[in-house]
């Protein structure tokens, strides 16, 4: 279900209005991953002062850095983890489109989905994107404590926030909050290994960019399977 449900989101790459969406992501993806790194070396240098040293950087001295080319191959190997709240935030701007478009392809019979209100879509993303980065935070002492596993529990805990992020604000298109809960957490093994395979490719390089969007599609494809077991979609 999984491999199936990934290889229809990538073949799809070439429709246009998907194309559209994919393209439009991955832009705001970048612009999000710029944000956060200069959020990042803001932090930096309101904590370690302008004098601190890194390496690739040299002396912080927030803008300049942010522009600068040793700046940028920092930025790119930083997004082995910044991309993640990335992604998480990514989800409540784009999946609406991205499942219209997935739908009105693959699953033509299916009625339009009622749109879910901006302010519920928003709440939900906030308390993911909280959740996401409270755990991460925590994280940091477990990887402290066992670095040779530090990049599995990496996949593995962000695997299964972000599993279970994107498989809600999937299913709750069609069932609303408390339906798509529960079939969340009758799915919870699946919608982890889902994740986990979202998360792996999250920290490559470059690659990582188009990963949001096309796990927006994998994640619909999913939800509808799923479904097609349970029952109607509604």
């Amino acid at each position: 279900m999984i491999f199936a449900s990934f290889f229809k989101a990538v073949s799809q790459i070439g429709d246009p209005r998907f194309r559209k969406v994919l393209l439009l992501g991955v832009g705001l993806t970048l612009a999000l991953l710029v944000a956060v790194y200069a959020g990042f070396l803001g932090f930096l240098q309101w904590a370690l002062g302008d004098g601190a040293e890194l390496p690739l950087i040299g002396t912080v001295t927030w803008l300049d850095d942010l522009l600068g080319w040793g700046s940028l191959f920092l930025m790119i190997i930083l997004s082995v983890f910044l991309m993640v709240p990335v992604a998480s935030a990514i989800t409540s701007m784009f999946l609406d489109e991205v499942a219209k478009a997935v739908e009105e392809r693959h699953y033509p019979h299916l009625p339009a989905a009622p749109r879910v209100p901006i302010w519920d879509a928003i709440r939900d993303t906030l308390n993911f994107l909280g959740v996401l980065i409270g755990a991460n935070i925590l994280a940091l002492f477990v990887y402290a404590l066992v670095p040779p596993a530090s990049i599995f529990i990496f996949w593995a805990l962000n695997g299964y926030l972000l599993g279970m992020e994107y498989f809600q604000l999937a299913a709750m298109r069609r069932l609303g909050r408390t339906k798509a809960a529960a079939l969340r957490k009758q799915n919870r093994g699946t919608i982890w290994l889902a994740g986990t395979l979202m998360a792996m490719p999250l920290s490559l390089p470059l690659i990582n960019l188009i990963i949001p969007i096309l796990g927006a599609a994998t994640f619909t494809h999913i939800f509808q399977a799923i479904q097609a077991r349970t029952g109607p979609s509604g």
